[in-house]
């Protein structure tokens, strides 16, 4: 048997697969040999977006510290735990990471602070929506092949992009966007963006002090991972002994969403891909136990860290630098490069700067900015 059937075969019956993709939005013709979602993973890997999200701010901004998480180390996080949530529900590991890495490409410069800058400016001119944008990138301003623009994903990942949702995350206007639900691969990939952030963010907001071991006595899910671990290494720093604690806390996540959407699975005997669409809910899901334990860390970090003046103060500068040069492009559109300002009669000059500004980097957000100021 041929090594691909034979990985097939190892699938639950509503996993997504070469054989019952819906396939491209512009035919093209593989070699029997390639999987479209190798493919995919190729293009992705090799967009200039995918590259930019090295120097795109998570939660603290880029080049404050060597060590804080970006949108690029973010999103292979956000992979890796789908590759081990695929692996454990037997659903194709190579489609969940690949939504994984393709659901920030859309994302701002400085993080939701960047978001909701642009979001304010283009109220009035179609809105602006992280997960949105990552559709257009893919969809049409990456076109690095005559034939076609955009990248010509598969149709699962488009749709699965079009339908992410998280606590942060909501899904925009979109044809895909149609009310169904993702497969059980895109379902994955929101849990994995929601497990991956909230545990690497408190990682990070460690580093510069804003949360200390004792800050974080009482929290529930906290005191679970860490009670053995603590016992084992009682005069150790927590420097010492946090990987393993969000190590630990981590796995339990996991054990629940594994746990859980295998039940819902059963219970609504889903036997095809277009079950899991139309289900009456979310198959991949996090139990009705931890649900409760996880929104209080998720609200602890609200408080504690994305509040925080330090973070709230940075926000506040990155939303006013987008501002401004958002105001630049629109008071003198020839500052724009070529290929954007000659889409301006067919798009509007909003879209366009929004497509501009939400496609740079931190770095290249301030330069402009200075240059322009």
């Amino acid at each position: 048997m041929p090594k691909t059937a034979s990985i097939i075969s190892e699938f639950k019956p509503y996993a997504v697969t070469a054989n019952n993709s819906r396939g491209r939005e512009h035919q093209e013709t593989l070699p029997p040999t390639v999987d479209p979602f190798t493919l995919d993973r190729q293009r992705v890997l090799h967009s200039a977006a995918f590259r930019r999200l090295e120097y795109k701010t998570q939660v603290f901004v880029t080049g404050v510290h060597d060590h804080y998480r970006t949108r690029l180390t973010h999103t292979l996080e956000v992979a890796s735990v789908a590759r081990r949530l695929c692996t454990a529900l037997q659903v194709n590991v190579a489609v969940g990471e690949l939504i994984a890495l393709t659901h920030d490409l859309g994302h701002s410069p400085f993080g939701h602070a960047g978001e909701l800058a642009l979001r304010g400016l283009m109220r009035d001119h179609g809105g602006f929506e992280h997960n949105g944008q990552s559709l257009r990138v893919v969809e049409y301003l990456e076109h690095p092949y005559p034939p076609f623009r955009g990248l010509n994903l598969s149709y699962e990942v488009r749709e699965s992009l079009a339908k992410h949702c998280t606590l942060y995350d909501k899904p925009g206007e979109h044809p895909l966007a149609d009310g169904s639900h993702a497969p059980i691969e895109g379902q994955i990939a929101n849990l994995a963006d929601r497990v991956a952030y909230n545990c690497h963010d408190l990682e990070d907001s460690f580093e510069p002090g804003l949360v200390s071991e004792a800050d974080l006595a009482g929290v529930k899910l906290w005191d679970e991972a860490a009670r053995d671990i603590r016992k084992a290494y009682p005069d150790l720093s927590l420097g010492a002994i946090r990987r393993p604690i969000l190590d630990r806390l981590e796995q339990m996540l996991l054990d629940d969403i594994v746990a859980e959407s295998k039940r819902r699975i059963a219970a609504a005997k889903v036997a095809t891909i277009d079950d899991v669409r139309h289900c009456d809910q979310a198959m991949v899901a996090i139990s009705a136990d931890m649900e409760p334990k996880l929104a209080e860390l998720e609200a602890f970090l609200l408080d504690r860290v994305y509040r925080h003046p330090s973070v709230v103060r940075m926000d506040a500068e990155a939303g006013q630098l987008i501002e401004q040069l958002f105001a630049a492009y629109l008071t003198d559109p020839r500052l724009l490069p070529p290929r954007f300002a000659e889409r301006i009669a067919e798009q509007g000059q909003h879209r366009v700067i929004c497509d501009y500004i939400a496609g740079m980097t931190d770095r290249y957000c301030r330069r402009q900015a200075e240059s322009l100021g």
